[in-house]
Order: C-alpha cells, then sequence, then structure tokens
C-alpha cells in the first residue's frame, strides 16, 4: 500500500529554521521515499512500510538531537503526489 504524508514540525528552539533543515535533509536521504517540501511542510510518499519506518526512526533522531519539538501529520493512504 502506498501512503502520503503531510508533515510539520515545531522545534522549541530559537534556531528552529536550522533544526527544519536538518530534519528535511535526512528524510531526503532515506530510500524509497519521494519528498516535496513546501514553506509550511513537507509531503512524504511511499511504500506505507518504508514511509513509517523512515519516520519513526527520523523522529527519534530528531527528538534526541534536537530536544522538545512538535510534528503535526496528516495520514492519506493511497495518496500518490502530482507534479
Amino acid at each position: 500500500m502506498k501512503i502520503t504524508v503531510e508533515l510539520s514540525l515545531y522545534p522549541f528552539n530559537s534556531d528552529y529554521k536550522t533544526l527544519i533543515k536538518d530534519f528535511i535533509a535526512a528524510l531526503n536521504k532515506q530510500d524509497g521515499l519521494v519528498v516535496n517540501t513546501t514553506p509550511t511542510s513537507s509531503m512524504i510518499h511511499g511504500d506505507y512500510d518504508v514511509v513509517m519506518d523512515s519516520l519513526k526512526s527520523l523522529i527519534a533522531w530528531s527528538y534526541e538531537t534536537h530536544g522538545r519539538e512538535v510534528f503535526v501529520a496528516k495520514f492519506i493512504p493511497g495518496h500518490e503526489l502530482s507534479d
């Protein structure tokens, strides 16, 4: 099954732009994901297990690396990103 996740990150840090860019860079390094970033969120698309496993590890990494943050997500099963 394919899934698209719309994800927004809100760090509790004055250097929030760097932390968001770090997270997006880490997302883009993941194999099997299509990532489309806008000013307010990133759309992450791929196989359900690949997307969920990637988010699980990257969110844990982000909390461990950057501390307290809020992630807001929308999960859209079967949705394909369009150009």
